[in-house]
Protein backbone atom coordinates (compact mmCIF):
# COMPACT_ATOMS: atom_id res chain seq x y z
CA UNK A 1 0.00 0.00 0.00
CA UNK A 2 1.51 3.14 -1.21
CA UNK A 3 2.20 6.29 1.28
CA UNK A 4 -0.57 7.85 -0.45
CA UNK A 5 -3.15 5.75 0.51
CA UNK A 6 -2.25 5.46 3.97
CA UNK A 7 -2.85 9.06 4.31
CA UNK A 8 -5.59 9.31 2.55
CA UNK A 9 -6.91 6.44 5.07
CA UNK A 10 -5.52 8.05 8.33
CA UNK A 11 -7.17 11.10 7.22
CA UNK A 12 -10.50 8.99 6.91
CA UNK A 13 -10.52 7.62 9.94
CA UNK A 14 -9.97 11.35 11.88
CA UNK A 15 -12.76 12.80 9.75
CA UNK A 16 -14.94 10.06 11.14
CA UNK A 17 -13.39 10.26 14.51
CA UNK A 18 -14.45 14.00 14.58
CA UNK A 19 -18.08 12.86 13.77
CA UNK A 20 -18.73 10.99 16.65
CA UNK A 21 -20.29 12.32 19.62
CA UNK A 22 -18.84 11.44 23.37
CA UNK A 23 -22.40 10.49 23.87
CA UNK A 24 -23.29 14.02 25.81
CA UNK A 25 -26.60 13.25 24.42
CA UNK A 26 -27.41 9.57 24.60
CA UNK A 27 -31.31 9.57 26.68
CA UNK A 28 -31.31 6.13 29.16
CA UNK A 29 -34.16 4.23 29.81
CA UNK A 30 -34.71 0.75 31.55
CA UNK A 31 -38.26 -0.01 31.24
CA UNK A 32 -39.60 -2.23 33.58
CA UNK A 33 -39.92 -5.34 32.92
CA UNK A 34 -42.46 -8.85 34.10
CA UNK A 35 -42.55 -6.51 37.23
CA UNK A 36 -39.05 -7.20 37.62
CA UNK A 37 -39.25 -11.02 38.98
CA UNK A 38 -39.52 -14.50 37.25
CA UNK A 39 -40.41 -17.82 38.34
CA UNK A 40 -38.68 -20.63 36.06
CA UNK A 41 -39.11 -21.79 33.03
CA UNK A 42 -39.31 -17.70 32.20
CA UNK A 43 -35.80 -16.53 31.88
CA UNK A 44 -34.75 -13.35 34.05
CA UNK A 45 -34.41 -10.40 31.17
CA UNK A 46 -33.05 -6.58 31.21
CA UNK A 47 -33.71 -4.13 28.19
CA UNK A 48 -31.63 -0.90 28.46
CA UNK A 49 -32.91 1.83 25.83
CA UNK A 50 -30.51 4.38 24.50
CA UNK A 51 -31.33 7.61 22.29
CA UNK A 52 -29.21 9.43 20.45
CA UNK A 53 -30.07 12.60 20.93
CA UNK A 54 -27.26 14.50 19.59
CA UNK A 55 -26.51 15.72 16.30
CA UNK A 56 -23.54 13.69 15.56
CA UNK A 57 -22.90 9.61 16.20
CA UNK A 58 -22.55 7.98 19.17
CA UNK A 59 -20.53 5.56 20.77
CA UNK A 60 -22.51 3.79 23.56
CA UNK A 61 -21.04 1.09 26.31
CA UNK A 62 -23.70 -0.85 28.50
CA UNK A 63 -23.14 -2.54 31.56
CA UNK A 64 -25.29 -4.74 33.68
CA UNK A 65 -23.73 -5.99 36.95
CA UNK A 66 -25.84 -8.01 39.42
CA UNK A 67 -25.30 -9.07 42.91
CA UNK A 68 -26.80 -10.91 45.48
CA UNK A 69 -28.78 -9.44 48.40
CA UNK A 70 -25.61 -9.86 50.43
CA UNK A 71 -23.68 -8.24 48.38
CA UNK A 72 -21.87 -10.42 46.70
CA UNK A 73 -20.66 -10.22 42.53
CA UNK A 74 -22.70 -12.95 40.21
CA UNK A 75 -22.55 -11.63 37.04
CA UNK A 76 -21.42 -8.70 35.16
CA UNK A 77 -21.99 -8.40 31.08
CA UNK A 78 -21.74 -5.29 28.49
CA UNK A 79 -22.47 -4.35 24.74
CA UNK A 80 -21.46 -2.19 22.92
CA UNK A 81 -23.17 0.03 19.81
CA UNK A 82 -22.68 2.70 17.61
CA UNK A 83 -25.84 5.22 17.48
CA UNK A 84 -26.92 7.22 14.62
CA UNK A 85 -28.00 10.95 15.40
CA UNK A 86 -31.72 10.94 16.24
CA UNK A 87 -31.41 6.72 16.51
CA UNK A 88 -32.26 4.66 19.20
CA UNK A 89 -30.65 1.08 20.28
CA UNK A 90 -32.17 -1.50 22.97
CA UNK A 91 -29.69 -3.59 24.86
CA UNK A 92 -31.11 -6.63 26.00
CA UNK A 93 -28.99 -8.70 28.38
CA UNK A 94 -30.42 -12.59 29.01
CA UNK A 95 -29.06 -14.48 32.00
CA UNK A 96 -29.49 -17.33 34.73
CA UNK A 97 -29.90 -17.01 38.34
CA UNK A 98 -31.04 -19.19 41.44
CA UNK A 99 -33.82 -18.71 43.21
CA UNK A 100 -33.80 -15.39 45.53
CA UNK A 101 -33.27 -11.42 45.23
CA UNK A 102 -30.65 -9.54 43.30
CA UNK A 103 -29.84 -5.65 43.02
CA UNK A 104 -28.76 -4.63 39.40
CA UNK A 105 -26.68 -1.36 38.38
CA UNK A 106 -27.04 -0.28 35.09
CA UNK A 107 -23.95 1.76 33.61
CA UNK A 108 -24.20 3.24 30.72
CA UNK A 109 -20.84 4.65 29.06
CA UNK A 110 -19.10 5.17 32.75
CA UNK A 111 -22.28 6.43 34.33
CA UNK A 112 -24.73 4.70 36.38
CA UNK A 113 -28.06 4.99 34.99
CA UNK A 114 -30.11 2.64 37.49
CA UNK A 115 -29.76 0.75 40.31
CA UNK A 116 -33.33 -1.84 41.70
CA UNK A 117 -33.94 -4.84 42.66
CA UNK A 118 -35.09 -8.02 40.93
CA UNK A 119 -36.21 -11.50 41.91
CA UNK A 120 -36.32 -15.34 40.88
CA UNK A 121 -38.88 -18.14 42.25
CA UNK A 122 -39.17 -16.27 45.54
CA UNK A 123 -41.29 -18.77 46.93
CA UNK A 124 -38.18 -21.49 46.42
CA UNK A 125 -35.91 -19.14 48.64
CA UNK A 126 -34.67 -21.46 51.49
CA UNK A 127 -33.99 -20.00 55.17
CA UNK A 128 -34.55 -22.85 57.59
CA UNK A 129 -35.65 -22.47 61.12
CA UNK A 130 -34.26 -21.97 64.01
CA UNK A 131 -36.41 -22.48 66.90
CA UNK A 132 -34.70 -23.58 70.29
CA UNK A 133 -36.33 -26.93 71.54
CA UNK A 134 -38.37 -25.36 73.77
CA UNK A 135 -39.80 -23.06 71.47
CA UNK A 136 -43.06 -23.64 71.88
CA UNK A 137 -43.68 -24.63 75.52
CA UNK A 138 -41.76 -20.66 75.87
CA UNK A 139 -44.56 -18.99 74.47
CA UNK A 140 -47.41 -21.18 76.10
CA UNK A 141 -45.94 -20.44 79.41
CA UNK A 142 -45.96 -16.68 78.34
CA UNK A 143 -49.31 -17.24 76.94
CA UNK A 144 -50.30 -18.24 80.79
CA UNK A 145 -49.03 -15.55 82.36
CA UNK A 146 -51.34 -13.37 80.05
CA UNK A 147 -54.25 -15.27 80.78
CA UNK A 148 -53.26 -14.54 84.66
CA UNK A 149 -53.50 -10.96 84.15
CA UNK A 150 -57.26 -9.06 84.27
CA UNK A 151 -57.27 -7.06 81.10
CA UNK A 152 -59.53 -4.35 83.09
CA UNK A 153 -60.96 -2.71 79.77
CA UNK A 154 -61.51 1.12 79.89
CA UNK A 155 -63.11 2.49 77.21
CA UNK A 156 -63.32 6.84 76.67
CA UNK A 157 -64.95 8.29 73.49
CA UNK A 158 -62.80 10.99 71.61
CA UNK A 159 -66.04 12.54 70.91
CA UNK A 160 -63.89 15.22 68.35
CA UNK A 161 -63.12 11.63 66.59
CA UNK A 162 -66.61 10.18 66.52
CA UNK A 163 -69.10 11.15 63.99
CA UNK A 164 -70.06 10.35 60.63
CA UNK A 165 -71.57 7.12 61.48
CA UNK A 166 -69.58 5.87 64.16
CA UNK A 167 -68.08 6.48 67.42
CA UNK A 168 -63.96 6.17 68.37
CA UNK A 169 -63.24 5.24 71.50
CA UNK A 170 -59.60 5.60 73.32
CA UNK A 171 -59.69 1.54 74.69
CA UNK A 172 -56.75 0.82 77.49
CA UNK A 173 -56.00 -2.30 78.66
CA UNK A 174 -53.42 -4.42 81.22
CA UNK A 175 -51.18 -6.88 79.44
CA UNK A 176 -48.15 -9.07 80.35
CA UNK A 177 -46.96 -7.85 84.04
CA UNK A 178 -49.44 -5.80 84.49
CA UNK A 179 -48.47 -3.02 81.70
CA UNK A 180 -51.36 -1.13 80.81
CA UNK A 181 -51.68 -0.49 77.32
CA UNK A 182 -54.06 1.32 74.39
CA UNK A 183 -55.71 1.40 71.67
CA UNK A 184 -58.15 3.28 68.87
CA UNK A 185 -61.49 1.69 68.80
CA UNK A 186 -63.89 3.05 65.86
CA UNK A 187 -67.48 1.38 66.67
CA UNK A 188 -70.09 1.86 63.51
CA UNK A 189 -72.97 3.29 64.74
CA UNK A 190 -75.28 0.08 62.95
CA UNK A 191 -73.14 -2.01 64.84
CA UNK A 192 -75.10 -4.05 68.04
CA UNK A 193 -75.86 -7.00 69.53
CA UNK A 194 -78.11 -8.18 67.05
CA UNK A 195 -75.80 -6.99 64.57
CA UNK A 196 -72.38 -8.18 65.31
CA UNK A 197 -69.79 -6.82 63.02
CA UNK A 198 -66.49 -8.41 61.87
CA UNK A 199 -63.55 -6.97 63.16
CA UNK A 200 -60.08 -5.95 61.42
CA UNK A 201 -57.48 -5.18 64.34
CA UNK A 202 -54.87 -3.51 62.97
CA UNK A 203 -51.05 -3.67 63.99
CA UNK A 204 -48.65 -0.68 64.00
CA UNK A 205 -45.55 -0.23 62.44
CA UNK A 206 -41.77 0.32 64.49
CA UNK A 207 -42.43 4.09 66.21
CA UNK A 208 -45.85 4.67 64.10
CA UNK A 209 -47.34 7.94 65.09
CA UNK A 210 -51.13 6.98 66.70
CA UNK A 211 -53.86 6.81 64.04
CA UNK A 212 -57.74 5.88 64.12
CA UNK A 213 -59.87 4.43 61.39
CA UNK A 214 -62.29 7.10 60.51
CA UNK A 215 -65.87 6.53 61.16
CA UNK A 216 -67.98 6.08 58.05
CA UNK A 217 -71.56 4.85 57.66
CA UNK A 218 -70.86 2.70 55.09
CA UNK A 219 -68.27 0.75 57.82
CA UNK A 220 -68.48 -3.21 57.18
CA UNK A 221 -66.25 -4.24 60.12
CA UNK A 222 -65.50 -2.88 63.72
CA UNK A 223 -61.56 -1.47 64.01
CA UNK A 224 -59.15 -1.43 66.45
CA UNK A 225 -55.21 -0.26 65.92
CA UNK A 226 -53.40 -1.53 68.50
CA UNK A 227 -50.56 0.45 70.06
CA UNK A 228 -48.24 -2.01 71.58
CA UNK A 229 -46.12 -0.86 74.93
CA UNK A 230 -44.20 1.83 74.68
CA UNK A 231 -45.03 2.63 71.23
CA UNK A 232 -48.30 4.70 69.48
CA UNK A 233 -50.36 5.94 72.09
CA UNK A 234 -48.03 4.74 75.13
CA UNK A 235 -45.13 6.15 74.04
CA UNK A 236 -45.24 9.51 76.27
CA UNK A 237 -44.71 7.07 79.31
CA UNK A 238 -42.24 4.88 77.24
CA UNK A 239 -40.24 2.98 79.45
CA UNK A 240 -38.36 0.65 76.82
CA UNK A 241 -35.86 2.78 75.32
CA UNK A 242 -35.50 1.95 71.57
CA UNK A 243 -37.55 -0.95 71.87
CA UNK A 244 -36.00 -3.59 69.12
CA UNK A 245 -32.49 -3.41 71.73
CA UNK A 246 -34.39 -3.15 75.25
CA UNK A 247 -33.70 -6.67 77.43
CA UNK A 248 -31.77 -8.20 74.47
CA UNK A 249 -29.78 -11.18 75.96
CA UNK A 250 -32.30 -11.97 77.93
CA UNK A 251 -35.36 -13.40 76.70
CA UNK A 252 -37.70 -12.80 79.92
CA UNK A 253 -37.17 -8.73 79.96
CA UNK A 254 -36.69 -8.51 75.48
CA UNK A 255 -39.25 -5.83 74.25
CA UNK A 256 -41.02 -8.52 72.05
CA UNK A 257 -42.41 -10.67 74.90
CA UNK A 258 -44.81 -8.23 75.80
CA UNK A 259 -45.11 -6.87 72.93
CA UNK A 260 -46.55 -10.29 71.42
CA UNK A 261 -48.43 -11.17 74.26
CA UNK A 262 -50.03 -7.28 73.94
CA UNK A 263 -51.17 -8.60 70.42
CA UNK A 264 -53.29 -10.92 71.90
CA UNK A 265 -55.00 -9.16 74.19
CA UNK A 266 -55.76 -6.83 71.52
CA UNK A 267 -57.64 -10.16 70.09
CA UNK A 268 -59.03 -10.51 73.54
CA UNK A 269 -60.23 -7.09 74.20
CA UNK A 270 -62.17 -7.58 70.24
CA UNK A 271 -63.46 -10.72 71.62
CA UNK A 272 -65.03 -9.46 74.52
CA UNK A 273 -67.10 -6.86 72.28
CA UNK A 274 -70.93 -7.81 72.15
CA UNK A 275 -70.95 -5.97 68.40
CA UNK A 276 -68.13 -8.47 66.94
CA UNK A 277 -68.74 -11.24 65.40
CA UNK A 278 -65.84 -13.34 66.54
CA UNK A 279 -66.15 -15.55 63.59
CA UNK A 280 -64.22 -12.95 61.84
CA UNK A 281 -61.32 -11.48 63.38
CA UNK A 282 -58.74 -10.28 60.74
CA UNK A 283 -55.48 -8.70 61.44
CA UNK A 284 -52.99 -6.84 59.34
CA UNK A 285 -49.52 -4.32 59.78
CA UNK A 286 -47.18 -3.29 57.72
CA UNK A 287 -43.57 -3.17 58.79
CA UNK A 288 -43.04 -4.32 62.09
CA UNK A 289 -47.09 -4.71 62.34
CA UNK A 290 -46.92 -7.59 59.18
CA UNK A 291 -44.29 -9.17 61.30
CA UNK A 292 -47.05 -8.44 64.54
CA UNK A 293 -49.60 -9.99 62.70
CA UNK A 294 -47.55 -12.96 61.33
CA UNK A 295 -47.19 -14.23 64.98
CA UNK A 296 -50.48 -13.01 66.12
CA UNK A 297 -52.01 -15.42 63.51
CA UNK A 298 -49.71 -17.98 65.35
CA UNK A 299 -49.84 -17.72 68.91
CA UNK A 300 -53.77 -17.12 68.20
CA UNK A 301 -56.48 -19.30 66.02
CA UNK A 302 -59.04 -16.99 66.87
CA UNK A 303 -57.79 -14.76 64.07
CA UNK A 304 -59.34 -15.88 60.51
CA UNK A 305 -57.59 -14.44 58.24
CA UNK A 306 -54.03 -12.10 57.85
CA UNK A 307 -53.09 -9.59 55.95
CA UNK A 308 -49.05 -8.70 56.65
CA UNK A 309 -46.85 -6.07 54.33
CA UNK A 310 -43.33 -5.63 54.22
CA UNK A 311 -43.16 -7.69 57.74
CA UNK A 312 -40.51 -6.97 59.80
CA UNK A 313 -38.89 -9.32 62.46
CA UNK A 314 -38.27 -11.58 59.84
CA UNK A 315 -35.18 -13.85 59.45
CA UNK A 316 -32.76 -12.47 62.07
CA UNK A 317 -29.45 -14.08 61.36
CA UNK A 318 -30.12 -13.31 57.21
CA UNK A 319 -31.31 -9.54 57.82
CA UNK A 320 -28.37 -8.68 59.73
CA UNK A 321 -26.29 -9.45 56.58
CA UNK A 322 -28.78 -7.82 53.83
CA UNK A 323 -30.57 -4.60 55.96
CA UNK A 324 -28.73 -1.84 57.28
CA UNK A 325 -31.66 -0.55 59.52
CA UNK A 326 -31.87 -2.47 62.74
CA UNK A 327 -28.65 -4.30 61.56
CA UNK A 328 -26.97 -1.34 63.20
CA UNK A 329 -29.14 -1.28 66.19
CA UNK A 330 -28.18 -4.23 66.60
CA UNK A 331 -24.64 -3.79 65.82
CA UNK A 332 -24.74 -1.20 69.40
CA UNK A 333 -26.22 -4.06 71.47
CA UNK A 334 -23.15 -6.31 70.68
CA UNK A 335 -25.02 -8.54 68.16
CA UNK A 336 -21.91 -8.13 65.77
CA UNK A 337 -19.54 -8.84 69.25
CA UNK A 338 -18.23 -12.48 70.16
CA UNK A 339 -21.68 -12.93 71.92
CA UNK A 340 -23.38 -12.77 68.30
CA UNK A 341 -24.02 -16.49 68.26
CA UNK A 342 -25.93 -16.07 72.10
CA UNK A 343 -27.87 -13.26 71.07
CA UNK A 344 -28.91 -14.60 67.47
CA UNK A 345 -29.91 -17.94 69.71
CA UNK A 346 -32.51 -15.24 71.99
CA UNK A 347 -33.38 -13.51 69.22
CA UNK A 348 -34.38 -16.86 67.31
CA UNK A 349 -37.67 -17.40 69.98
CA UNK A 350 -38.91 -13.83 68.64
CA UNK A 351 -38.10 -14.55 65.05
CA UNK A 352 -41.02 -14.50 62.40
CA UNK A 353 -40.05 -17.34 60.32
CA UNK A 354 -39.91 -19.53 63.52
CA UNK A 355 -43.69 -18.88 64.20
CA UNK A 356 -44.45 -19.28 59.94
CA UNK A 357 -45.00 -23.13 60.36
CA UNK A 358 -47.63 -22.66 63.45
CA UNK A 359 -49.95 -20.26 61.16
CA UNK A 360 -52.95 -21.99 60.16
CA UNK A 361 -55.17 -19.34 59.13
CA UNK A 362 -54.63 -17.99 55.67
CA UNK A 363 -52.51 -15.56 55.13
CA UNK A 364 -52.06 -12.71 52.27
CA UNK A 365 -48.57 -10.61 52.26
CA UNK A 366 -47.14 -7.38 50.09
CA UNK A 367 -44.04 -6.82 49.50
CA UNK A 368 -41.82 -4.05 47.93
CA UNK A 369 -39.42 -5.19 45.87
CA UNK A 370 -37.38 -1.88 46.66
CA UNK A 371 -37.92 -2.32 50.20
CA UNK A 372 -33.57 -1.26 51.50
CA UNK A 373 -35.45 -1.65 55.58
CA UNK A 374 -37.51 -5.05 55.03
CA UNK A 375 -35.77 -6.86 52.21
CA UNK A 376 -38.03 -9.21 50.28
CA UNK A 377 -35.99 -12.06 50.87
CA UNK A 378 -36.31 -11.86 54.56
CA UNK A 379 -40.26 -11.22 53.93
CA UNK A 380 -40.40 -14.79 52.02
CA UNK A 381 -37.94 -16.40 54.87
CA UNK A 382 -41.08 -16.50 56.90
CA UNK A 383 -43.95 -16.95 54.00
CA UNK A 384 -42.09 -19.57 52.41
CA UNK A 385 -42.17 -21.41 55.82
CA UNK A 386 -46.30 -21.48 56.11
CA UNK A 387 -48.30 -24.35 55.03
CA UNK A 388 -51.63 -22.95 55.44
CA UNK A 389 -53.20 -20.83 52.43
CA UNK A 390 -51.76 -18.17 51.24
CA UNK A 391 -50.88 -15.80 48.42
CA UNK A 392 -48.52 -13.06 47.96
CA UNK A 393 -48.35 -9.39 46.20
CA UNK A 394 -44.86 -7.68 44.86
CA UNK A 395 -44.80 -4.38 44.17
CA UNK A 396 -41.56 -4.26 42.28
CA UNK A 397 -41.54 -0.10 42.33
CA UNK A 398 -42.11 0.06 46.17
CA UNK A 399 -39.54 0.40 48.91
CA UNK A 400 -40.48 0.18 52.80
CA UNK A 401 -44.28 0.24 51.67
CA UNK A 402 -46.63 -0.89 49.15
CA UNK A 403 -48.69 1.36 46.34
CA UNK A 404 -51.80 2.10 47.67
CA UNK A 405 -55.18 1.92 47.32
CA UNK A 406 -54.62 -1.12 45.24
CA UNK A 407 -53.01 -2.98 49.04
CA UNK A 408 -56.07 -1.46 50.53
CA UNK A 409 -58.67 -2.93 47.64
CA UNK A 410 -56.94 -6.60 47.68
CA UNK A 411 -56.83 -6.50 51.80
CA UNK A 412 -60.37 -6.10 51.83
CA UNK A 413 -61.59 -8.07 49.05
CA UNK A 414 -59.40 -10.96 50.46
CA UNK A 415 -60.79 -10.55 54.45
CA UNK A 416 -64.58 -10.43 52.84
CA UNK A 417 -64.22 -13.54 50.72
CA UNK A 418 -64.25 -15.18 54.44
CA UNK A 419 -67.23 -13.49 55.80
CA UNK A 420 -70.57 -15.18 55.19
CA UNK A 421 -73.70 -12.56 54.61
CA UNK A 422 -75.80 -12.42 57.66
Amino acid sequence: MSTQINKILIAAVLAFAGMVSHAAGIQWNVPMHHDWWWNAPEKPQITVCAANADTLPARCNVTLSIETDTHHPVTSMSQTAMIAAGDSVNFTFDFNLMPGFYGCTVTGNGTEVKKFNIGYEPENIVSLPDAQPDFDEFWQRTLNELAAVAPKYRLTEDKEKSGNGGKVYVVSMKSLGGVEIKGYLTMPDKASKSHRLPVVVHYMGYGSKPWHAEPREDARCIDFVLSTRGQGLNQPGNQYGEWATYGIGDREQYYYRGAFMDLIRAVDFVCSLPEADTRYIFAEGGSQGGGFTLVACALDKRIRAGAPHIPFLNDYPDYLEIATWTADILAKAGVNSGNRAGLLKMMSYFDVKNFARRITCPILMGVGLQDPTCPPHTNFAGYNLISSQKQFVIYPECGHTVRQPDWNNRMQEFFGSFVTPQ
